[in-house]
């Protein structure tokens, strides 16, 4: 029984590694740097919806169904993010960030791996009471459409608003989300003004290179997705995209402790995870000084 279930899993494994290559070669996404326990769940996952019998039969579909292949990318990315998630992540920018900011008379934000947004208007609502958000440019960047496409709306379920107004509160907030809102049958709309500022656009941390110059890069909970090689070659690209002094900011699994990249940071808060590029950079192989 034990050899037939290893064969099994054998089996699958390699079916997975053909249908990474195959989405590679056809669409340009490269996961197979991505946590090859995620990619066999979310894979399977989607096999177990489409009622095809096995995922060789689901890569024939893949290259030939433009809607069963956005379905996949939107299974394959990471969407998992509410607003002012980590309360205590946002006080930590209030007191150890926006300060530093605000020594800037114009500063740009990169949100990578933004997801459906709900981390990119809290930032806004954040530099908006701190009266930051008219020096501020925010990009917000993803490689799912469909994520990026909710996020330019800025519309999310009502359902969740008590959880992310008590996020709010609990970050601090000088006053009530809902100034920040506008309810409309079961769901709630960003006000505009919040938008006005936000850039959304296509960036895929894997196979593109740096986005902007950013004095702050917020990445949170995104890397833990990757294989270290991948999470390296991650952290160099931010490396790149800072200006000297900015900041960089992970997920609370998530660190720059092991990576070729720590020494040309200070660590400013290590509990969430929130580094300050080096004015004065050791030389370092691949990074572009110019």
């Amino acid at each position: 029984m034990d050899k037939k279930q290893d064969s099994r899993n054998e089996s699958i494994n390699i079916e997975i590694n053909l249908l990474v290559e195959a989405i590679r070669a056809k669409f340009g996404y490269d996961f197979r740097n991505y946590s090859r326990a995620h990619i066999k769940r979310r894979i399977l996952h989607r096999l177990g919806l489409s009622g095809l019998d096995s995922i060789s039969e689901m890569q024939g579909k893949v290259l030939h169904d433009e809607g069963f292949i956005q379905d996949l990318l939107n299974d394959l990315s990471i969407t998992v993010t509410e607003m002012f998630r980590d309360p205590d992540f946002y006080i930590a920018l209030r007191k150890e960030v926006l300060p530093a900011l605000r020594t800037w008379p114009f500063f740009r934000i990169w949100h990578a791996g933004c997801s459906t947004g709900e981390e990119v208007y809290s930032m806004a609502i954040l530099l908006s009471e701190e009266g930051l958000y008219d020096r501020a440019q925010i990009y917000a960047t993803d490689f799912n459409r469909r994520a990026l496409q909710t996020a330019k709306e800025g519309i999310y379920p009502a359902e969740h608003i008590r959880e992310y107004s008590s996020n709010y509160q609990k970050a601090k907030g000088k006053g009530d989300l809902s100034d920040y809102y506008n309810s409309s049958y079961n769901s709630v709309i960003m006000n505009n003004a919040l938008k006005k500022n936000i850039v959304f656009a296509e960036h895929n941390l894997v196979t593109d290179s740096d986005f902007t110059e950013a004095n702050l890069i917020v990445c949170r909970n995104v890397l833990i997705y990757f294989d270290r090689e991948l999470q390296y070659k991650t952290h160099n690209l931010f490396l790149n995209s800072l200006v000297p002094g900015g900041y960089l900011c992970l997920g609370s699994k998530e660190t720059l402790q092991f990576s070729d990249t720590f020494p040309y940071f200070n660590v400013v808060d290590e509990s969430q995870k929130i580094y300050r590029k080096k004015y004065i950079l050791p030389s370092q192989p691949g990074y572009d000084e110019a």
